[in-house]
């Protein structure tokens, strides 16, 4: 979970100097936002670490969830 996830797409769109495209967001927010793109992947594996045997919970990997939350806000868009 990205905190004020919509902020961060907004200023990572602004500065792109070409067509918004998944990929192009996907790249230059990890250009500029590298502490959150550590955290979205620590999180995700204290989770896979804490999950019970037996017990699954999908979670995608943080690239699939942070690419999946880039291209339904350029939707919206």
């Amino acid at each position: 979970m990205i905190i004020d996830q919509e902020a961060l797409f907004k200023k990572t769109l602004d500065s792109l100097q070409e067509k918004p495209t998944e990929q192009n967001m996907f790249n230059k927010f990890l250009d500029l936002y590298p502490a959150e793109w550590k955290r979205l992947k620590v999180t995700f594996s204290k989770f896979n670490r804490s999950k019970q045997f037996g017990k699954t919970i999908p979670l995608p990997r943080p690239e699939v969830s942070l690419r999946r939350n880039i291209s339904v806000w350029l939707k919206k868009q």
